[in-house]
């Protein structure tokens, strides 16, 4: 057994140089043992003797060379916090030496095991330069900034000229449990590593900050999921702008809603601004799952004053590559009935509870699946603002899905059917069954229908009351 003493967690010379001379021997993978520094060893380990990056034997073992991309790699998996990194990159050198070829295959276990490790220090390096915040200090020497962060890997190294970079004419200090790095206007240095009480809790600039954020938080782009995932709540206690999320994200509706009605007041009441403005909004909109495999958002369509609101449960196949509401089979079926009951659909606005199509595939065709509850619950929001948009006189809910996203609660057609009600946000609004119920429906097909129409008819006779 070979035991191999590296200086620092991130010592990728001395990795290297040891490496090679193993691999000149050929010293297989299980045969060595690493470690760092005095840390205590493997004691089976030790008996056997080290092998110093750096010796003689090391630098006289016989040469070989491997492509670029293990370079790059091996330099920076030796950043990650596995203990297991040295190993296994010296099983792949190995590898690579008698096949360089093996990076290129993904699938392998062992490169894509590294390629992942390599990819948390990117990233671990990414949320160093992106969560640091500097706070003032005084040191013996004047104004100094210094920051606490708490690294996942060994990435300080390798984030900190990043800093010197950008700010390069300040004095500063990044404290970290491992180690400290500090610049002083001209060189990098460095120190051990220190708690989070060697640094400030915070500084006279900290409020400006604070009111900065708030400034352009926009509720409207807001989505919780992808903020924590790029911002994990590890980082929050060390940021000052983030004592104002929990707040920001609690009124972030209601300030959407008041931001739309500002808008539709700023442009003279011109709500046509603010409604395009909302659904260019939804085009984007990763609320729910459902954007992943639908092709498109399909918003709602008709005039923006229009009296009358028909509100049905999801675009099916033919709307969802199309975008546009109701245009499939029982939208056809839905402009007949609205014919026979009077009602121009041209002077109608008609959208869907849910914008994206859900669907089972199976084979070549796409199956209508029923949205659930959060799916529901979270398109909501658009369906809203069309209605805070156009304010209709009359809401219909088509189905149990439009109901309970107008109600706020799951809802039965025959309980409501028939009768003005009264919506979450106190519209008057009407219930019946969906067009693709009459599709499906088996028995009394032709009654059925007559109902539905018969709906349709009583809620045109309530809207010219209304008028």
């Amino acid at each position: 057994m070979r035991l191999v003493t590296l200086a620092e967690e991130d010592d990728f010379d001395g990795w290297r140089d040891a490496a090679r001379s193993l691999a000149g021997a050929r010293v297989a993978p299980q045969d060595v043992a690493w470690r760092v520094g005095e840390s205590a060893g493997d004691l089976f380990a030790a008996a056997a003797g080290p092998v110093a990056p750096g010796s003689a034997a090391a630098q006289g073992a016989p040469a070989f060379s491997v492509p670029r991309g293990f370079v790059a790699l091996a330099e920076t998996v030796i950043c990650h916090s596995d203990p297991e990194r040295f190993s296994l990159l010296y099983a792949l050198l190995l590898r690579v030496r008698d096949q360089p070829r093996v990076l290129d295959d993904a699938a392998d276990p062992l490169v894509r095991r590294l390629e992942i490790m390599a990819k948390g220090v990117r990233r671990d390096i990414h949320k160093m330069h992106a969560f640091v915040r500097f706070r003032e200090a005084e040191d013996a020497d004047g104004s100094r900034f210094v920051a606490w962060f708490e690294p996942e890997h060994h990435i300080v190294r390798a984030g900190a000229p990043f800093f010197a970079r950008r700010f390069a004419s300040m004095r500063w200090s990044i404290l970290t449990p491992e180690l400290s790095v500090h610049w002083d206007g001209a060189r990098l240095t460095e120190s051990p590593g220190a708690s989070r009480a060697d640094a400030p809790n915070g500084d006279p600039i900290e409020e400006t900050w604070k009111t900065y954020y708030a400034s352009i938080f926009n509720p409207a782009r807001l989505k919780i999921g992808a903020m924590v995932k790029e911002m994990p709540r590890k980082y929050w206690k060390n940021m000052p702008e983030t004592a104002l999320v929990g707040e920001l994200i609690a009124g972030a509706q209601a300030r959407e809603a008041r931001m739309v009605d500002r808008s539709r007041d700023d442009i003279g009441g011109n709500a046509g601004v603010a409604w395009e403005g909302v659904r260019a909004e939804a085009m984007a909109c990763t609320r729910c799952p459902l954007y992943r495999d639908g092709t498109q958002t399909v918003f709602g369509e008709g005039p923006l004053d229009a009296p009358l609101m028909f509100v049905g449960e999801q675009p099916g196949d033919q709307e969802d590559l199309a975008g546009r509401p109701f245009i499939g089979p029982a939208g056809q079926l839905f402009d007949r009935a609205l014919g026979e009951a009077g009602i121009d659909r041209s002077a109608a606005y008609v959208t869907n509870a849910v914008k994206h199509f859900k669907f089972e595939r199976r084979g070549k065709r796409r199956i209508h699946a029923k949205p659930d509850g959060g799916e529901i619950d979270a398109c909501r929001w658009w369906l809203d603002q069309e209605r805070s948009l156009l304010r209709p006189q009359i809401t219909v809910a088509l189905g149990a899905t439009a109901a309970r996203s107008l109600f706020g609660r799951v809802v039965t057609i025959s309980s409501m059917r028939g009768q003005a009600q009264q919506a979450r946000d106190g519209g008057e609004t009407w219930v019946t069954v969906h067009p693709s119920f009459l599709l499906r429906v088996r028995d009394n097909k032709e009654e059925e229908y007559a109902r539905f129409v018969e709906d349709l008819v009583q809620i045109g006779k309530r809207l010219e009351a209304l008028s």
